[in-house]
């Protein structure tokens, strides 16, 4: 079966993962669905349709799935419980003809875990052929438009609850690059793979090399958890907001200090450091 005969859906279609993974998968000659709430926002590329998906209206999942023998998934980011939407969806999916799954979990969250944990443990259970991506914290965090590269821009500020914990920051293109190897694959993964960048660095260092490439002091401002959670809490919902602090505190104890093979090992090249990351955002007017 070539390439061109097997159709990939992709949820989450417009974010930064699944944005990659969709053009990727287009440019191997993939029929692509690109799902989201939005489909309006996917731009048309080679073989790729975009569709209306929405996790908490059942009525858009026979469109999306129709035809789909592969997924990649993403958790929805507004529910500290996204498995009561999503086995309900995998089940469908089982149903509708779809043999492989692929999950963007974190790597700060185990099988059976919390929030998308809970995903990752009943996957197995539901698809033969299967993996969980557990990527390490995005570089893109600092750079795109999230709550850490928005504080950059207007305040030169980091802050986190992460203390001089150390992180081994990956870039988001390797996170797909691993995606798509695990979606097209003759075989399968089958277990969970844990994605890092090349060096673990504190938000202390994060901030020191996004002054030296960008000319602008920024600073890492420490906060307690609780100053952390209420910060959030400002732009989401306090149970999504008091998890993401958590992980934060964890990082200071280590938890994230740890760097992998495994886009060397299944991509056939070094993951890409956050200096030449930041070097490379510059060049393109996303940061500075």
């Amino acid at each position: 079966m070539t390439a061109a005969s097997r159709t990939a859906l992709v949820l989450g279609a417009t974010g930064t993962i699944g944005s990659r993974v969709a053009s990727r998968l287009a440019a191997q000659g993939y029929r692509v669905r690109a799902a989201s709430r939005r489909a309006d926002r996917v731009g048309p590329v080679g073989r790729t349709e975009a569709v209306r998906f929405d996790w908490y209206d059942p009525a858009t999942y026979e469109e999306a799935l129709d035809g789909a023998d592969r997924v990649h998934l993403v958790a929805p980011t507004d529910s500290a419980t996204p498995a009561d939407v999503m086995l309900p969806f995998l089940a469908r999916a089982r149903a509708s003809g779809v043999r492989r799954a692929v999950l963007l979990s974190s790597s700060a969250i185990p099988a059976g875990g919390p929030a998308v944990g809970q995903v990752h443990q009943a996957l197995p259970g539901l698809f033969d052929e299967w993996a969980v991506l557990r990527p390490s914290w995005f570089m893109q965090n600092f750079t795109g438009d999230h709550l850490h590269a928005r504080s950059i821009r207007e305040e030169g500020v980091i802050r986190t609850a992460a203390g001089e914990g150390r992180v081994a920051f990956v870039d988001a293109d390797d996170i797909a690059a691993v995606a798509v190897h695990a979606l097209t694959a003759t075989r399968a993964p089958g277990t969970d793979l844990v994605i890092t960048g090349p060096e673990a660095l504190s938000h202390t260092d994060v901030a020191n090399v996004l002054t030296e490439v960008t000319g602008r002091t920024v600073v890492h401002r420490p906060l307690a958890y609780e100053e952390m959670r209420d910060h959030l809490a400002a732009s989401m919902p306090i149970e999504y907001a008091a998890m993401l602090a958590g992980l934060d505190r964890a990082n200071a104890g280590g938890a994230e200090d740890r760097t992998t093979d495994t886009v060397l090992r299944l991509t056939g090249r070094q993951p890409r450091g956050f200096r030449d990351h930041v070097t490379r955002a510059v060049k393109s007017a996303r940061v500075g």
